[in-house]
């Protein structure tokens, strides 16, 4: 219960505990250090800086949408349009879910192909090994034929024979 492990434990939590207080404290001093302590010679630009940030931060959709007569305005000014521009970035820049679908079905495409491909080799070796086992049956048929005293039939097996000479020239 109260053993070497259990003395362990709570010297580390204290370690812990300690080391949160003390984040605590410099990040509040930190806080406090950054806030209007401007030079100010320079303190007209830090304001404004500050100034645009906040306006970026709180802009709303809406005040970033030219409207519709502005935009005809832009259009027929410029020789070309602002939204010929945006739609053609749109096409060259493609989210990771877009690319990610892409590789996805390139794979899947690889994959059938693949498939495809190991089905007619099978289809193949299938067909060839039909072939092989027909002609070896045809083969044992004739050379396995025997006379009526069950002799084998030489005049058989020699038109084999020479069929398969034939055959090879």
């Amino acid at each position: 219960g109260r053993g070497f492990a259990f003395r362990r434990k709570q010297k580390i939590e204290r370690q812990y505990r300690r080391l949160l207080r003390k984040g605590r404290k410099v990040h509040s001093q930190q806080d406090d250090q950054f806030t209007d302590t401007y030079p100010e010679h320079l303190k007209h630009l830090y304001l404004a800086e500050e100034e645009r940030l906040k306006k970026r931060r709180h802009r709303t959709p809406e005040d970033s949408v030219l409207p519709e007569e502005k935009r005809n305005k832009a259009e027929d000014t410029c020789t070309f349009s602002y939204r010929s521009v945006v739609t053609q970035g749109k096409f060259k820049k493609k989210t990771s879910n877009q690319k990610a679908k892409e590789e996805y079905e390139k794979i899947k495409a690889e994959r059938a192909r693949k498939k495809e491909e190991a089905e007619k080799r099978k289809q193949q070796r299938e067909e060839a090994q039909r072939l092989y086992k027909q002609k070896k049956m045809e083969a044992y048929k004739i050379l396995s034929k025997k006379t009526k005293k069950g002799q084998p039939n030489l005049n058989l097996q020699v038109e084999f024979l020479l069929q398969k000479i034939q055959q090879n020239t």
